[in-house]
């Protein structure tokens, strides 16, 4: 497990992220900055491009570590060890080398050759560090699952807290999903014989190295599933609660429309029984022509077929609002699928961890 200065290192980079990154990409993806694709992409590129920076200037104070300052890969056997420390004594010794910093330089390379020739402290140095040799530390099995249990319990609390209310549900389960790989990387890691990770990417990497790179990187993780899952998250009871609305003043409509449906319908029905002997009367007048015409253009208005005609215009302005709040349902649940990036996830650190073995 890492020691106090890493816990302070994650500590710092936690709160890094909290007061400082949290805040620039919430404005980024604040609506109507950006489009919509543009934000999310703005926000990746500016969460990954400062986690690279940040744990760049991290590994670089932490300085190399005993295989490179020899200059040598974990796989070297003892005989390449004491030929690359041969090497670097003769220039780096204190009668030779004009350096102010030559007799720390020089002490540095005297104590990776020999923490790196005994077998016993180079497991040791492998799985704790430098901290692990200085505080003559081993590999217990309980006492690492303890600090284990520890670590990933405060850190699980704290995501918890920080992923509380409606908008951070799909944020939580991205966070814990992440914190669930973390941990099985970390006991296939710190649990194998062998160091796990390929040579030929990670030549001169530790297991202690690994795992503090899963540990700088998480708050990074963390903060940027909290950003994100507050930026896509769709609000399914209000658009539910809009589209009730809008059903609801549909129906009035209807029932609006019907009733004067009805109500003409009635009056045309007592017209035409009360006119009916005044309209015949005027076709038979050589004149009356005149008069029908203008009777039926005044009759038009009041017609169950233009009334019904008026129903279907309002009906089809109401369908095309209530069909673009269904359609806006269906393109954010579609494209709002936890539960599938939940099972890839899952999928993921599997095929990771079998990898690693």
């Amino acid at each position: 497990m890492s020691g106090k200065g890493d816990d302070l290192d994650g500590l710092t980079g936690f709160f890094f992220y909290m007061f400082i990154v949290h805040p620039i990409t919430a404005w980024i993806l604040r609506p109507g900055r950006f489009e919509r694709k543009k934000s999310i992409l703005y926000a990746i590129g500016f969460l990954a491009s400062l986690a690279a920076i940040k744990t760049g200037i991290s590994m670089q104070a932490r300085g190399p570590n005993h295989y490179q300052l020899l200059g040598v890969t974990r796989d070297s056997n003892p005989l390449e060890i004491k030929r690359a420390y041969k090497k670097l004594s003769l220039s780096l010794h204190p009668d030779k080398n004009p350096s102010p910093t030559a007799s720390d330089e020089f002490d540095a390379v005297k104590r990776a050759y020999d923490v790196l020739m005994d077998m016993e402290f180079r497991e040791v140095y492998n799985k704790f560090g430098q901290d692990g040799i200085d505080s003559n530390k081993r590999f217990d099995e309980s006492q690492f699952f303890m600090e284990l249990g520890i670590f990933y319990v405060t850190w699980g609390m704290m995501a918890y807290v920080l992923t509380l209310g409606k908008k951070s549900g799909d944020a939580r389960q991205w966070t814990f999903t992440g914190l669930i790989v973390m941990l099985v990387l970390e006991i296939t890691i710190m649990t194998s014989q062998t160091n796990p990770l390929p040579s030929s990417l990670f030549p001169t990497w530790t297991e202690y190295e690994a795992v503090w790179l899963l540990h700088s990187l998480f708050p990074a993780f963390m903060n940027g599933c909290r950003s994100l899952g507050s930026y896509l998250y769709v609000d399914l009871d209000k658009q539910t609660r809009q589209l009730l609305l809008a059903l609801q003043e549909q129906n009035k409509d209807i029932l609006l429309v019907l009733r004067d449906v009805q109500i003409n319908v009635q009056s045309i029905q007592a017209n035409g029984v009360s006119g009916g002997g005044g309209v015949s009367r005027i076709a038979g007048n050589g004149g009356g022509g005149g008069g029908i015409v203008a009777g039926s253009t005044m009759m038009v208005g009041a017609t169950p077929t233009g009334k019904i005609k008026e129903l279907q215009e309002r009906l089809q302005a109401s369908n095309t609002q209530v069909n673009a709040a269904v359609r806006d349902i269906k393109l954010d649940g579609s494209s709002n699928n936890s539960s599938m990036g939940f099972y890839l996830m899952i999928i993921g650190y599997i095929a990771m961890s079998y990898f690693f073995k």
